[in-house]
């Protein structure tokens, strides 16, 4: 049962993120989401996705973090990610291989954006190394600076930064914890 002041505070909430949007004052969106590697914060600008933070990030930090990078117009807004949650719900299920979802990557520049723009490229059920992606990106002595593009990943699971592994087959470090990209890599048929 919901209380009326829940309801109350509630429609309150809606009709201040409507009204922040309608006046451009609204400049990212957020919710959670639970999934097999824990709560899942989404985050969205007007050109798409621009963070997916695992639990372990610590989620108020993050979005303190994106307050100083992007804006500090950040408002909760569960159904402007509708889409997202349900996109991410279908993945962890397994009918999910793609996400439709626009990735903004303005957290990211230069060698970094190029590295990680080229593992949107690599498919479900697929793995490359490091030096495979270096190679790729036209840097084949870049290993490592691939391996911190991956570490800096602002929207792992929609840019599958979990796809890349070490040259001997090894996870490697994973920003959601090895135990999180052993199982995406699982999920995926990979282990």
């Amino acid at each position: 049962m919901i209380s009326r002041g829940t309801t109350t505070q509630t429609r309150l909430h809606r009709r201040l993120v409507d009204r922040a949007s309608e006046a451009g004052l609204l400049d990212l969106a957020y919710r959670t989401v639970s999934s097999p590697v824990g709560e899942l914060l989404l985050v969205k600008s007007d050109s798409g996705l621009v963070r997916v933070a695992f639990e372990s990030e610590d989620h108020d930090l993050v979005l303190d973090s994106l307050a100083e990078q992007i804006s500090p117009r950040i408002l909760s807004s569960p159904e402007s990610l509708d889409q997202a949650a349900v996109e991410l719900d279908q993945y962890f299920e397994g009918s999910r291989r793609e996400f439709s979802l626009a990735p903004d990557l303005r957290l990211v520049k230069g060698f970094q954006r190029s590295v990680l723009e080229r593992l949107e490229k690599i498919p479900w059920g697929r793995t490359e190394s490091y030096s495979q992606v270096a190679r790729e990106v036209g840097n084949p002595k870049a290993v490592r600076a691939v391996g911190t593009a991956c570490a800096i990943n602002p929207i792992p699971l929609v840019v599958p930064c979990h796809r890349v592994l070490k040259a001997d087959g090894t996870t490697g470090n994973y920003r959601g914890g090895r135990e999180a990209k052993r199982l995406l890599l699982t999920l995926e048929g990979r282990r």
